[in-house]
Parts: structure tokens; C-alpha cells; sequence
């Protein structure tokens, strides 16, 4: 009875995630410019795979608007000739982002996301939701333009602003009203519902005579497994662009799978996540589909309709199939004014700008969510993407080349040391320095933390011995290991003694093999551990 009750559950689950990847596949679709079987291909591949290999019983693995986007837009970087080629390009895209997804996995990065800080994520989401909106407008107004930027759009949509067309934009607006307010009933599958109320009106109405385009011929084959045909050239350069692709369908994903794991109390492990990402896509690309990820959007929806287990997820590949096989000639009849629209709705969310107004509250990396926006909105996505991760990185590069160290000193005998800033009445002892670098030693940090301890020696005549506390390092690179036996070659000719306290077992054998002499009952456990030794060593000294 208990396991009925859960398989009931899981089926109204996949039933109500179908009802919204169905319209998502044919939205995500016209924003990748490829066939709508690629989405449903897409969406069908990354279920079942998610199902078999990942760890969320919520996390819906399909198309995203995101990576559409940047699919499009490293496809249209290459200049393709016809829709045929761009298809390849982007099939082979997918292919070497799931095998990319594998690697990572194997090499254990499953934490790859943490590359790109919230913050520029932030930025890079609210732009590229802002340029996928912009560039459904022409559709929703029933326009023709020849611009592919936001910006010039917007001025060519303002210039010819007569060839509107006004039942296409009618159509359009109504549908956009109908599902801004259907949202307020989330078990409602309002895109779904739209899209049917559009096939009643285009099944019953003259819609040509009207200048209402609509989707048109769609044809759903049985997928074979194959490779593109793509010059080995171009397959080295896709597989730059890769990466990039790569990196925001982890973050984009990981964000999702962790949020809804903490609300649960489940915990997921992300090279297990990564993995299952990587055979999704791996897949998916090999059978034509779209690239996929974990959308926060989909798997929230799955969650709050109930699901219990991964079958919701079959459940919904099941019925997304069957509707997919019997559906095409009324997925061929929907217009694509409703397309817009519901590109529009899925993406308004992202348009909040409260995450990025709460940086600027918090006085805390606003620049650097700002610059993620004007990058994608002036660059584009491609560049804007590569934009962004690039100012992760440097921000990351800034922040261990400006190492925080705090100078620790007892709290009224207690043998617990404290940051003396923020304790000012600890107890200094004399004639020994207490620093604690606040992240750990590696080859980025390990110099500017040295240097720094350096100049805190320097502005004191009285200390003999410095005692580092590496209670942030987990282990130590050679880069960092070299230069701490580098370090007490250097405080031995100022007659300083040199002890490491918190050091963790890895470092400890580490540092007893390459320099036993420098080193050995020279580190402790504990803070109090090591200035009792300076004691020790002072008075005997």
C-alpha cells in the first residue's frame, strides 16, 4: 500500500513535469534554432539518465534556457552556411560538453561550480534573460528584424514600429496576461494550457489570413546513435567552447540539486552529479538531442507536485514521448507568437533583479555582478559568458593575492586564541607572534601569506619566535611546501624560530619527508601546544 501510494504520487509528478518541458522543449528550441525533436530528444535522454545515475529524487534534468542561449550562440560564432551544418555544430557541442562532464567527474571536480562566484551568476542570468527576452519580441509583435543584438533590435523594432502586426501582438499579449496570472496556481501546467488554448485557435481560425505565423511541419523520427559530420578542425575549436558550457550547466544545475537537497535533508555527492550530467548530455548529443541541465525552475515544480522518488522522472519521459509521437501535427499549430510568450513567462523570473539589489545592500560584489551584466549585454552571450567566468577567476586570483592574516592572542587564560582585532583585550605574550592565515596555503596564496608575516616580524624588534597556525590547510601543494622550508631557512638567519601549530596529519608527513630536520617537533595539534613550547624555548634561550 505504502509503495502504491508513492508510485501514484511519482506518475501526478511526471504527469505535471511533462505538461511543462512539453512547451519548455518547443520554447528552448527557438532559442537554440535547432528542431523541436532536439528538445524533446533532450529532455527525454537527460530524464532517464538522471533517473539512472544521479542522486536527487527532484532534480529534472532537461533543456535549459541558459544553455540553449550559449549553444546558439558558439553555433552562430562559426558562421554556418545552412541549418543543417548549424545543427551538427551543435550536436557536437553537446557531445564534447557530456564527455567534458565525464572527465571532470573522473578527475573528482565535482565542486568546478564553485568557479563562478554567485554573484557574477547572478549578473550572467539576469543578462542573458534580458537578451533571450528582447529577442522574442520580433515573434510576439509578428516583426521581421535583421539585428542580433538587444540593443539594435530594440532601435529597428522603435524605426519600423508600423510593420507590427495586430492580431499576432494581441494574440501574443494575451497569452503572456493569461500566463503571468495562471502562475499564481503553480499545480496549474499554465504553458501547457496556453499552448492548447493556441492549437483550439489556429485548428478553428484562419490564421494566415490574419498574418499570424505559426510553428509549422514538425517531425518527430526515431533517433539513431551517431556522430556529426564535422571537420576535425572544427571539433578542436568546439571543444574550446566547451568548457565555458560546461561550466554554467554545472553551476546552473548544481545550484538547483544542492537547494532542493538542503531542504530535504538529503545530501547529494557532486561528482556523482556530475557524472550523471555528463552520461545525460553525453547522450543526448549522440542522439541529436539539446544540451541539459538541472533547471531550478522544472525540479522545483517536480518537488512541490509531489514527487517522491527518481520515477518521476521515467514517469515524465514516458509521457513527454507519448505526447511528443502523437502530438506533432498539434505541435506544428501552435503560433509562434505563443512561443514567445512563453519564453517571456519562463524567463521573468530571472529578470528579479532582487538578488542583485541585495549585493548592493550588502555592499559585497556588486561591481562584479554589474560587470557580468554589461559584459553579456555589450559583448553578447558568448563572450559575455567567457567575460564572466573570467572576472570569477580574477576575483578569485585578487582575493589569494591579497591574503588575510589575523594576529591570534589568548583569551583571558583560557589556552583559546583569538583574533586580536577583534578581542582587543587578549593577552599578547611576549617576545612570540601568532598569525593565522584566514585561507589556505597553495601555490596562489602561499607567497603573499609569507610576505605578510614578513612584514608583521618587521614592524616588531622583540619577536624570537612565530608561530603560523594552518588550521585553514587541509594539505599542501609543492609550490607551498618548498616555500615554508624556504621560510625558516629565512627566520633562522634572523634568529626566529619558526613552529606550525593545527598542522593536520598530511602536512605533518609531508613536511617530515622533504625536511625532517626543520621541522620535526617543531608542529602541534593545538595553538596552546606550540606557545608552550615557545616558552619553553624562550627560557632556555
Amino acid at each position: 500500500m505504502f509503495k502504491c501510494r508513492f508510485l501514484i504520487a511519482d506518475f501526478v509528478a511526471g504527469l505535471s513535469v511533462a505538461f511543462i518541458l512539453l512547451p519548455e522543449a518547443v520554447a528552448y528550441a527557438a532559442i537554440a534554432h535547432l528542431p523541436i525533436q532536439a528538445a524533446v530528444t533532450g529532455a527525454i535522454v537527460g530524464l532517464i539518465s538522471y533517473a539512472w545515475f544521479g542522486g536527487s529524487a527532484f532534480a529534472v534534468v532537461a533543456p535549459t534556457s541558459s544553455a540553449a542561449a550559449l549553444l546558439a550562440a558558439v553555433v552562430s560564432s562559426f558562421h554556418p552556411e545552412n541549418k543543417s551544418i548549424a545543427a551538427s555544430l551543435g550536436i557536437a557541442l553537446v557531445i564534447l560538453t557530456g564527455s567534458g562532464l565525464l572527465a571532470f567527474a573522473k578527475l573528482r571536480l565535482g565542486k568546478l561550480s564553485a568557479f563562478v562566484s554567485r554573484p557574477v551568476l547572478h549578473g550572467f542570468s539576469f543578462a542573458l534573460a534580458l537578451t533571450i527576452i528582447i529577442k522574442q519580441l520580433p515573434k510576439l509583435l509578428g516583426m521581421t528584424v535583421h539585428a542580433n543584438a538587444p540593443f539594435p533590435i530594440l532601435v529597428e523594432l522603435i524605426e519600423y514600429h508600423r510593420d507590427v502586426s495586430i492580431w499576432t501582438t494581441l494574440i501574443g499579449l494575451v497569452a503572456l496576461i493569461l500566463l503571468i496570472i495562471l502562475k499564481r496556481w503553480p499545480v496549474l501546467p499554465s504553458a501547457f494550457l496556453v499552448l492548447i488554448a493556441g492549437i483550439f485557435l489556429s485548428k478553428n481560425c484562419n490564421l494566415n489570413a490574419m498574418d499570424v505565423a505559426i510553428v509549422g511541419t514538425v517531425t518527430i523520427n526515431t533517433p539513431a546513435l551517431n556522430l556529426p559530420d564535422v571537420p576535425l578542425e572544427q571539433w578542436l575549436q568546439l571543444a574550446e567552447m566547451a568548457l565555458g558550457l560546461l561550466i554554467i550547466i554545472v553551476a546552473e544545475s548544481w545550484g538547483s540539486i544542492r537547494s532542493l537537497a538542503l531542504i530535504h535533508g538529503k545530501p547529494v555527492e557532486p561528482n556523482q552529479e556530475l557524472s550523471a550530467l555528463g552520461i545525460a548530455n553525453l547522450f543526448s548529443g549522440l542522439l541529436q538531442g539539446m544540451p541539459v541541465g538541472a533547471g531550478f525552475s522544472a525540479s522545483a515544480a517536480n518537488e512541490a507536485a509531489g514527487a517522491k522518488t527518481k520515477l518521476a522522472g521515467i514517469f515524465a519521459a514516458i509521457v513527454l514521448l507519448f505526447m511528443a509521437v502523437f502530438g506533432q501535427h498539434w505541435i506544428g499549430a501552435i503560433p509562434e507568437t505563443l512561443v514567445a510568450a512563453a519564453v517571456i513567462s519562463a524567463l521573468s523570473h530571472a529578470l528579479n533583479p532582487k538578488a542583485l539589489i541585495t549585493l548592493w545592500r550588502m555592499n559585497r560584489d556588486q561591481y562584479l555582478a554589474s560587470a557580468a551584466v554589461i559584459a553579456v549585454l555589450a559583448f553578447g552571450v558568448l563572450h559575455g559568458m567567457l567575460i564572466a567566468i573570467g572576472l570569477s577567476l580574477a576575483s578569485a586570483i585578487r582575493t589569494f593575492s591579497q591574503p588575510m592574516v589575523r594576529e591570534l592572542a589568548e583569551l583571558d587564560d583560557t589556552r583559546d586564541y583569538v583574533d586580536l582585532m577583534n578581542h582587543p583585550t587578549a593577552k599578547k605574550h611576549d617576545q612570540i607572534l601568532i598569525l593565522r592565515p584566514e585561507e589556505p596555503l597553495f601555490f596562489a596564496s602561499v607567497e603573499g601569506i609569507l610576505s605578510e608575516a614578513n612584514r608583521r616580524l618587521s614592524a616588531r624588534n622583540d619577536i624570537e619566535v612565530l608561530i603560523i597556525s594552518l588550521e585553514e590547510s587541509a594539505n599542501l601543494d609543492s609550490t607551498a611546501a618548498e616555500c615554508l622550508v624556504e621560510f625558516v631557512d629565512q627566520l633562522q638567519q634572523q634568529q626566529i624560530l619558526l613552529l606550525l601549530a593545527r598542522v593536520k596529519d598530511p602536512i605533518s608527513q609531508l613536511l617530515i619527508n622533504i625536511a625532517e630536520i626543520k621541522f620535526k617537533d617543531r608542529m602541534f595539534w593545538s595553538v596552546n601546544d606550540a606557545v608552550v613550547s615557545a616558552e619553553k624555548y624562550l627560557k632556555c634561550v
